[in-house]
């Protein structure tokens, strides 16, 4: 009933003001023959005029700030204007809150969680900031911060005293030309007229300059900056995202550190795309031995010398080695330092007992495998995808925990290298994070593998036993055991946001467990950068690298030049067998969202170098913008997936649609051309059948 009531004092007031031609007490003149007659009901009336306009969040109020300084002059202007003001967007403040805030806080409580706590924690700056730089609105600020948990004293306060010093500029400009006894070239040129007008012109430049003086104030108020850098940049850590950030640096002739305390390369090179890939690629001519009948070839059984497949995962890690070595990266004219980096201030990092005074610091201190919380795990040994490498022997019955990318990839490799795996996830299927149809392929052939796949199930306990291990989990409210002979822990990767002084320098951590930082990368001090799988949202090397890209080039030219991650289009593929590969929105992505979507599907068993290569199953799918061939997002499952999805990649980076890979000449015969055939299906499904009716007729006319 308030609310109700609010919202109709709120029109009948709009009505009455432009009804009764309430645009009549924006007049100066009206003010001033009540300024002659009776001063105080001027001022006050003026002030009630003032409230009103910006409760109602009505156009005017600068114009009535003029108006202020031009009838009182400046500093009773000043008084009536910054009371006036703050009291009228108070209570604007508090109708959006009254008629909206809890609506809006429960229809989209998820998306402002992070914003509310934000607001708790820094909302009295964040309005400091609004107020005291005029690039939005204040009507805006008031209705938006209204739907904020921010206190209402706290909210009166700050706004009184963030508008105070853009209140002042304004009424003094108003004073000004209220001196002026009519309006004449010399009047207007006066110096105190262009003086004020500079000021009102330049004052969002000098505010945010200020703004900026007090953040910083803020932020490295109780720290010392050297007065000179030994180097312009340091990158802890020479994983993808450190080597990259350090190669940039070099390239562009800046002094660059780079702090490693284990191995350069990080867990791409040593614990993860490379070795799992090598072991992939060792799995598939296994089970190449076994599919040989399907080419007219003797299927064989095939002898694994694990010992020797688990040798040359090694040899190939030696073999990419040098393209991450000290060696090379020193020859780029990178400083590369083997020890335990820690930040002594924003501007110093302590390595080997020596500190480094640096004008830049980026962190990219990766991730590593999340280890779940599980009864007994510690009393027996397992392996991660970091450990797993250290492994000589077939593992036997072999217990994957985590149905994920990195779950599903090592089960199937070990499974086809001669272990009998068991997959457990506690999703309801594997490869949560794609659609369900893609999944699916995947599943059927881990079953096709006899890959034992449990899902939906909730690892309880692991115990040693006489004959092996043993797990107890719940599944469809039932307890249940298994007993396995090797563990294989793959439920995650877990940011490393500790280890390194981060704590010491306050910086801050997200709910995902990432190091918090902007759109530009930065944390809360402006000349430390992260970037990579420390802060995701995406754990890929391609992203890493891609992040250190703009990690690297604004830590070296900010305030110069800065730019913001572009995360548009981001790729990322399962190298399973079948490959599962993606970008952009999946199905349930979109309907989760909202966007209304079209999809196209092309059967990878309708392809003829597919069929060539005994390889046609699966599909590519493309969703498109309705009635457009706007690619909003592709999933391809199936043979060479990785490389195909590449096509899409660039068409949504360059704004091209499906038109545009119809209309590309493809090799025959090759893969690639399921995407020239998915786009056909996607015309074929939009032809201009109005059109061709006619054209069919022309052609029945000519004959």
């Amino acid at each position: 009933m308030k609310k109700i009531l609010l919202l109709v004092a709120i029109v009948l007031g709009l009505g009455a003001f432009y009804g009764l031609g309430g645009e009549a007490l924006l007049e100066p003149e009206l003010y001033r023959r009540w300024l002659q007659q009776q001063p105080l009901m001027a001022a006050l009336g003026f002030a009630a005029i003032y409230i009103l306009v910006t409760a109602l969040s009505l156009p005017g109020a600068a114009l009535l700030t003029l108006i202020a300084g031009g009838l009182f002059g400046l500093g009773w202007g000043l008084l009536i204007v910054s009371f006036a003001s703050t009291v009228g967007a108070t209570l604007a403040f508090l109708t959006a809150r009254l008629l909206l805030r809890d609506w809006v806080q429960a229809k989209f409580a998820r998306q402002l969680d992070t914003i509310n706590r934000g607001v708790e924690k820094d909302g009295a700056f964040y309005l400091f900031t609004l107020r005291l730089i005029p690039l939005v609105p204040f009507f805006v600020i008031n209705l938006v911060f209204g739907l904020t948990r921010v206190k209402t004293w706290t909210f009166y306060w700050v706004s009184q005293l963030g508008m105070l010093a853009g209140t002042a500029v304004y009424v003094n400009a108003g004073a000004e030309l209220g001196q002026l006894d009519e309006l004449s070239v010399s009047g207007i040129l006066s110096k105190e007229i262009l003086l004020a007008f500079v000021l009102l012109a330049t004052f969002p430049w000098l505010a945010k300059g200020l703004m900026g003086q007090i953040n910083r104030w803020r932020v490295y108020g109780p720290y010392a900056k050297p007065r000179a850098f030994d180097t312009n940049l340091v990158v802890i850590g020479a994983g993808s995202a450190g080597l990259v950030s350090a190669y940039i640096a070099a390239a562009v002739k800046a002094k660059v550190t780079l702090i490693e305390k284990h191995k350069m390369g990080g867990d791409c090179l040593n614990t993860g795309c490379v070795p799992s890939k090598a072991l992939i690629r060792a799995a598939a001519v296994a089970q190449s031995l076994r599919d040989a009948d399907q080419f007219g070839v003797k299927a064989v059984a095939p002898e694994v010398d694990f010992a020797a497949v688990m040798a040359r995962v090694h040899k190939v890690i030696a073999q990419v080695e040098p393209h991450d070595s000290i060696e090379r990266y020193t020859q780029l004219g990178v400083d590369c330092v083997t020890g335990s980096a820690t930040l002594r201030s924003p501007w110093e990092v302590e390595v080997n007992g020596q500190i480094i005074r640096t004008r830049a610091i980026i962190l990219a201190t990766g991730a590593r495998p999340a280890i779940p919380s599980l009864a007994g795990l510690d009393a027996v040994d397992y392996y991660t995808s970091d450990t797993i490498w250290n492994l000589r022997r077939n593992p036997g019955r072999l217990l994957v925990l985590g149905a994920g990318p990195i779950g599903c990839e090592l089960a199937q490799a070990f499974a086809r290298l001669g272990a009998q795996v068991t997959l457990l996830g506690r999703s309801s299927r594997i490869m949560p994070r794609e659609d369900e149809d893609v999944a699916a392929v995947v599943a059927q052939v881990f079953a096709r593998e006899q890959i034992t796949v449990i899902t939906g199930a909730e690892a309880q306990a692991v115990s040693q036993m006489d004959d092996g291990k043993l797990l107890t989990y719940r599944q469809d409210g039932n307890t249940c055991t298994l007993a396995f002979d090797t563990l294989l822990v793959a439920v995650g990767r877990q940011p490393n946001v500790t280890g390194f002084g981060a704590e010491s320098l306050g910086l801050a951590v997200t709910d995902r467990g990432t190091l918090a930082v902007d759109d530009k990368l930065r944390t809360r001090f402006p000349n430390i950068y992260a970037c990579g799988d420390l802060v995701g949202p995406y754990q890929f090397t391609h992203m890493a690298s891609h992040q250190a890209w703009y990690a690297a080039v604004n830590a070296l030219f900010s305030p110069l030049k800065s730019f913001k991650v572009d995360y548009r289009v981001v790729p990322w593929a399962t190298f399973t067998a079948p490959e599962v590969a993606r970008v952009g929105l999946s199905e349930a992505e979109a309907q989760q969202q909202g966007i209304a979507y079209e999809v196209t599907r092309y059967g990878l068993d309708d392809l003829d170098r597919a069929l060539a290569d005994g390889a046609a199953e699966g599909f590519v799918k493309v969703l498109t913008a309705k009635g457009k061939d706007r690619i909003l997002g592709a999933a391809i499952v199936g043979y060479h997936a990785s490389d195909l999805i590449t096509e899409f990649v660039s068409a949504m980076k360059h704004g091209h649609g499906m038109n545009s890979i119809l209309g590309t000449i493809h090799i025959y015969p090759t893969v690639s051309e399921a995407n020239k055939f998915a786009a056909g299906n996607w015309k074929r499904a939009h032809a201009p059948e109005t059109l061709l009716n006619w054209v069919q007729k022309f052609h029945r006319f000519r004959r």
